[in-house]
């Protein structure tokens, strides 16, 4: 079983980079197989993480997004035990992250938040 004891805030780290650092270093070391590290890639729209979980089916999985906290486990009756939790240095957009499982790998692809603008003009009469 695999368990992320805790979670940083952002306010932690002192720049993007070393959160950058700290968040492949966490996910290198969640996993108890040296063999079994997640693959990470990030670029502009966000990240592509995939996780190597063989054995366990796509009903068995649940993925839950909380602003940028990322949190994947297996049911009860799944045959191997994955939970573990990621936090990313920026909010993740749920509605646009998919998540494939196929051969034995889960991929996650996780889009960056884009921040909304509420600034309005006001006119002046």
């Amino acid at each position: 079983m695999i368990f992320a004891p805790a979670l940083r805030t952002r306010a932690c780290m002192p720049a993007a980079r070393a959160f950058d650092r700290e968040f492949e270093r966490f996910l290198t070391e969640s996993f108890v197989r040296p063999d079994a590290r997640p693959r990470v890639e990030q670029d502009e729209q966000g990240w592509t993480v995939a996780l190597d979980i063989p054995g366990v089916a796509r009903e068995q999985l649940a993925i839950e997004i909380d602003g940028a906290v990322v949190r994947i486990q297996t049911q009860a009756d799944a045959p191997r035990k994955v939970q573990a939790a990621y936090e990313l240095p920026t909010e993740i957009d749920a509605d646009a992250t998919t998540a494939k499982l196929e051969n034995g790998v889960l991929t996650l692809r996780l889009a960056r938040k884009q921040p909304v603008v509420t600034s309005r003009k006001v006119e002046v009469q």
